[in-house]
């Protein structure tokens, strides 16, 4: 049985600079398993936004890196996208990222009262996610967070 997270890792330190050679940073890459098929997703972005060619552009790079290295041994999908409008949050580097971003952060159990707050993430540090909400200011530490992502406003 595979170890999704171990070969997450090691397919990110393969590939992250095929993907930035190709002028694109890594957002995420996990390696998943839904139902009884194992995903390899690779998550990419770019300043300029990512469209349908770069995901091809990139799934075309990755392919022959992947069969050479071969580093997973069950059968696989591989998936390129974009992390979309509303992006997940789940690494430092993330959050590093969208400080001054709207975000919702959902919560294992209730803080002062609730399990959802979205503001705007001012600070990161030291795993407290830092949020200016409606409300106020609120202080939360990353372990009692069972998702965040960023928030588009469409209005």
């Amino acid at each position: 049985m595979a170890n999704g997270k171990k070969i997450a890792d090691a397919v990110t330190e393969l590939l992250t600079p095929v993907i930035n050679d190709l002028g694109y940073d890594v957002w995420d890459i996990e390696y998943v398993r839904e139902a009884a098929e194992w995903f390899l997703r690779i998550t990419i972005d770019s300043p300029k936004g990512i469209d349908i060619d770069d995901c091809e552009k990139v799934h075309r790079a990755i392919d022959p890196v992947l069969d050479d290295a071969d580093p997973i041994e069950d059968a696989y999908r591989l998936e390129v996208s974009s992390p979309g409008l509303e992006r997940e949050i789940r690494t430092d580097i993330h959050f590093e990222a969208c400080i001054g971003e709207k975000i919702v952060c959902k919560l294992f159990t209730k803080l002062e009262g609730k399990k959802e707050y979205t503001g705007i993430l001012k600070a990161y540090e030291n795993k407290q996610i830092v949020l200016e909400t409606e409300e106020g200011q609120v202080t939360i530490d990353r372990k009692l967070a069972s998702k965040v992502r960023t928030v588009f406003d469409f209005d």
